[in-house]
C-alpha cells in the first residue's frame, strides 16, 4: 500500500504559477499526475520514474515540469504559464510498475483554478 497526499493547489490568474507536492508513505519506482475537470475524464498530466525519465501530456510540454525528490518519497509539479484550460482537479498517483499504465495508487486532490 501507498498513501499520497497532495498540496499546493490554489487559485491563480492566467500566467501565473503553482508548485504542487505529492508526498508518499513508501517509495514508488513510478509517480505521476493526473487532473480531471468538471465533467471530464481523468487524464495524465505527467509521470516519473525512479531513474526520472519523464513524461509530458502535449497540452503541458514546455509549461509544467515533474520532478521527484527519491530520499523524501515527494514528487512535484511546476506549472509555469498557467491558461484556464488547466482548471482541474490535480491527482498524484503511483505504482510500482513502470511504464505506468492505469495507476494502482491515488491521492485525494488538490484543486487547481485558473481564472482569466
Amino acid at each position: 500500500q501507498v498513501q499520497l497526499v497532495e498540496s499546493g493547489g490554489d487559485s491563480v490568474q492566467t500566467g501565473g504559477s503553482l508548485r504542487l507536492s505529492c508526498a508518499a508513505s513508501t517509495y514508488s519506482h513510478c509517480m505521476g499526475w493526473f487532473r480531471q475537470a468538471p465533467g471530464k475524464e481523468r487524464v495524465r498530466v505527467g509521470t516519473i520514474t525512479a531513474t526520472k525519465i519523464t513524461y509530458y501530456a502535449d497540452s503541458v510540454k514546455g509549461r509544467f515540469t515533474v520532478s521527484r525528490d527519491n530520499a523524501k518519497n515527494t514528487m512535484y509539479l511546476q506549472m509555469n504559464s498557467l491558461k484556464p484550460e488547466d482548471t482541474a482537479m490535480y491527482y498524484c498517483a503511483a505504482d510500482f510498475i513502470c511504464p505506468m499504465g492505469w495507476p494502482a495508487y491515488w491521492g485525494q486532490g488538490t484543486q487547481v483554478t485558473v481564472s482569466s
